[in-house]
């Protein structure tokens, strides 16, 4: 789920878009919007986490200049890691609950999604989680070189039609900020229960000079890794019988790439 700002574009539009929503390089006076923002109306409770809460925990970004991530955890975190398209905040929020000295940064535009997130917030009491809403790539953009420990793109709109190939999040662009943002040995974690958008991810990654796909075993790709939490959306995928896919990669030492 994602937005350009205004008419400049962040980079190359083959970059896709986050989870089910993109606003692609346009005009100023006009956005071209595929998804949606708003699902059903948010209840009296989630008003008022999005009204309260959320500006506490909403990063804004810079006019110029790099994001200053210390200045956002109120405790500085012995690392940093970044969920891409966190859709309802479970699997965000039960990685902040089990790792309170990691901070946590998602991004999400879906504002269902986000009131959802809130809500796990404030049950949890986590005080390492900060969201941002809008494209994650104007977030990427904006962070420092080398400093995130672990990406997560779990399940994200596949865009099964050819010609929307170019929506995906997972691409060589998306790869390429990425590299520049992660830690030398920073983990990446993308999961998809469709097969040829597992294929797609898997070119981008083992093409990739910065990135190397972790699995030995043809079940490796096929089995949840034991260090990662289980999701919503895996657990639909099962009921669907759609087998989910996962890869693992790490991202090479900085002298390398």
């Amino acid at each position: 789920m994602a937005a350009f700002p205004g008419n400049a574009s962040i980079w190359s539009t083959s970059c896709g878009a986050l989870s089910d929503l993109l606003v692609i390089d346009a005009p100023p006076q006009r956005r071209v919007l595929y998804g949606r923002r708003r699902g059903r109306s948010l209840r009296g409770g989630q008003k008022k986490l999005m009204d309260g809460l959320l500006p506490s925990l909403a990063i804004d970004l810079p006019t110029a200049g790099e994001l200053d991530l210390g200045a956002i955890f109120a405790d500085p975190p012995r690392s940093v890691w970044l969920e891409i398209g966190f859709g309802g905040g479970e699997h965000l929020a039960a990685l902040a609950e089990r790792h309170p000295d990691t901070g946590l940064i998602g991004c999400e535009v879906f504002e269902n999604g986000i009131a959802k997130l809130l809500g796990e917030i404030e049950r949890r009491r986590l005080s390492n989680v900060h969201m941002f809403i809008d494209d994650a790539r104007l977030l990427i953009a904006a962070l420092p070189t080398a400093t995130i420990a672990r990406v997560f793109i779990l399940f994200p709109d596949p865009w099964p039609k050819h010609r929307h190939h170019k929506r995906r999040i997972v691409s060589p662009d998306t790869l390429d900020h990425l590299a520049r943002i992660m830690t030398g040995g920073a983990e990446l974690q993308l999961a998809t229960d469709d097969p040829g958008y597992f294929s797609w991810m898997l070119e981008c990654v083992t093409g990739h000079l910065a990135f190397t796909w972790l699995a030995r075993r043809p079940c490796d790709w096929l089995e949840r890794p034991p260090n990662w939490l289980p999701t919503r959306y895996e657990e639909k995928a099962r009921v669907a019988d759609r087998p989910p896919f996962f890869l693992q990669a790490r991202r090479h030492s900085r002298a390398k790439a």
